[in-house]
Parts: C-alpha cells; structure tokens; sequence
C-alpha cells in the first residue's frame, strides 16, 4: 500500500510539469496484456505518445500528422479487461446533465476521476425528434425519432447502443425503440450518426447524405468486444483543415473495427486524457477547451486524474 501511494505520488508531480514528460514503453505486462498490480502513466506531448496501464486497462494514444492536405488527429487504443471498465457514458451530474447542465470535458474528467474521454453526442441540446434516441444508464431522456437517413436531419440520429459488458453495436435511428434497448439490457444510448462501420463494412450511403463539410470530427470503434478505438480529428486550423465524417471512418476500418460511430464534432470535439485535452479547437487559442457538454464517452477510473496543473 505504502509503495502504491508512493507511486501515485510521483506520478502526479510528474503530471504538474505536464508536457515536459517523455514517452515511456510499457513496462512486463502479464499474459492477459496488463499490469499485476498498480498503475503506469507516461507523456511526451512533443512526439504526440500518451500511455496508460493498470491491471483492467491499457490505452496508447498517438498523434497522427499529415501535410497535405494538411491533417492532425488522434488515435486512442483501448483495452479492457473482461471484469474491467469499459466504455460508457460519464456526467458530472447525471441527473441534471440532460437537462441542461454542462461542463467543458476536462472538468467533468477531472470530477469523475476519468482516464481516457472523447466528447459524445450534445444531446441535451436537441427535443422532441431532434434529440432522437437517448439513454443514459438505463433512464430514457428521448424517445422520439425520425426515420432513416431524413433528409435535413444532421445529425442523422443513428444510434450507439453500449451495454455494460462493454459489448457495443450501432443501429439506424428507426430500428429500435427505447424499450427494445431497454429489454436488452443496454445501459446507454448516444444519438448522433450517421453510424460509420456496421458488421465491418463502411456505411457509404450515410456517409455520402450527411456531414460533408470540412471540419473537426469524433468516432468511437469497435474491434471486438474489450478492444475499442477513440478518435477526434482536428478542423479548421492552419495545421489541420477537417474532413467529412467518412474520414474517421476509413481510419477506424483499417483499425480492424467491425463497428464505427460519429460523435459530436465541430467546436465539441475533445479527447481528454489524465485531465489534459490533447487536441486544439481554434486558431491561435491553444488553451481553449472543447464546448461545456452535458456529458462524455469515458474509460477508466483512476486517482491520478486530479485538478492539478494547466488542464492542457
């Protein structure tokens, strides 16, 4: 116990002097791909390398750039032990979240203690059948809807079913009801789409109808169920114009997912890491943090998340 504080201890005064830090490998992990016992953290913000381990999860996250056109995203791998945390949607407050109380994404890491987020679906910003299919675990906020791929709807309001196994999968706006998510034991819901990646083929029909333009974007896959990919493309900015939202999906195809969803993009996109968003939003305004949102897709729990340190 003394040896574990300890090395929480460092560890977050080497989180004080973020950005400073150099990427280290992973240390022996066990025959499953984790830690035995403990926690390991590792940063080198200049080459664009984040690393996590425990003894339920592992994370390695990489900043991809590309000249021209000119490009900048992040990709997050992910794996959760069976008995581990898998992916699901954190609030700050989870009650008054969907009603209106929002908070920027590294806040509501940093309340809850979350390892790894990207930003998820805005939903509370929507009503009635422009808020779609919602559920938050296990509580419906929306249950109106409108058919497949409406023509004027963007977002489309597909769906991203999660259960608390960590098994995902991705439906068309009108293929569920909520109580048909409900009486299969899905704890959350997020609406946003079109979905990218459904049984391992690219979406094309979806991509092509919704989110053309150029612009900031965010997709969470699916390689199999404990084996996920979070990934925000920086838009907008002189190094990295955006895409449409095919672009994450082909990325995440040649991840080897099997399944693919478009989250919240534009001046909402964020990935968060130990506390730190990791992608700029605007021009000339590195500190700026991804749009106060009502909630995030999260993984891991950790203690050395705290309110420490420039959050960027």
């Amino acid at each position: 116990m003394k040896r574990g504080k300890a090395l929480a201890l460092a560890l977050l005064l080497l989180f004080a002097l973020h950005g400073a830090l150099a990427a280290e490998p992973f240390p022996a992990l066990n025959e499953d791909g984790f830690l035995e016992e403990g926690e390991f953290v590792s940063e080198d913000a200049e080459e664009g390398i984040w690393r996590y381990c425990s003894d339920t999860l592992w994370i390695e996250i990489r900043r991809v750039e590309q000249k021209k056109p000119a490009r900048v995203w992040y990709e997050a791998e992910i794996r959760c032990a069976e008995a581990g945390d898998h992916p699901h949607v954190v609030a700050n407050d989870p009650e008054k979240s969907l009603k209106g109380k929002r908070e920027y994404p590294y806040k509501i890491c940093r309340k809850t203690r979350t390892v790894l987020a990207v930003t998820g679906d805005f939903a509370h910003n929507r009503s009635g059948k422009q808020r779609g299919i919602v559920i938050r675990d296990g509580v419906v906020f929306g249950k109106q809807y409108p058919k497949k791929n409406t023509k004027g709807y963007f977002p489309n309001r597909d769906c991203l079913a999660i259960w608390p196994d960590g098994d995902m999968q991705v439906f068309y706006s009108d293929e569920k009801t909520p109580d048909d998510y409900l009486a299969e034991g899905v704890r959350d819901v997020m609406c946003f789409g079109p979905l990218l990646i459904r049984d391992g083929e690219l979406n094309e029909a979806g991509i092509k109808l919704f989110g053309n333009s150029h612009a900031q974007r965010v997709a969470v896959g699916m390689v199999e169920k404990g084996h996920y990919w979070f990934m925000v493309l920086e838009g907008r900015l002189k190094r990295s114009s955006g895409d449409d939202v095919g672009f994450l999906g082909e990325k995440l195809l040649e991840k080897g997912c099997v399944l693919g969803f478009n989250l919240d993009g534009g001046v909402s996109a964020g990935m968060v890491f130990m506390g730190h968003q990791l992608n700029l939003v605007k021009e000339g305004k590195k500190h700026l943090s991804a749009r106060a949102s009502p909630d995030i897709l999260g993984v891991g729990v950790s203690e050395l998340v705290v309110n420490l340190g420039d959050p960027w």
